[in-house]
């Protein structure tokens, strides 16, 4: 898959401390959706289909990744 990425436009989230150990977004051309590490803004960048992201963020707005250690 090649995307463009010259004009995207990374943000992180409001919930973030400004700290450097965070993950950046970016919401790309065809609804696709860019993930990549603040720390390494030149290193790989991970792109997912708009509907594997919706489905993520669901899955994290309803908490469903809080699991109690076993």
């Amino acid at each position: 898959m090649s995307v463009d990425l010259t004009l995207a436009r990374w943000f992180k989230s409001s919930h973030s401390s400004g700290g450097q150990d965070c993950v950046e977004v970016a919401f790309l051309e065809g609804g696709r959706v860019g993930v990549r590490d603040s720390k390494d803004p030149a290193g790989s960048i991970l792109i997912f289909h708009p509907a594997v992201w919706d489905a993520f963020t669901a899955t994290v707005a309803h908490e469903e990744f809080n699991r109690s250690p076993a």
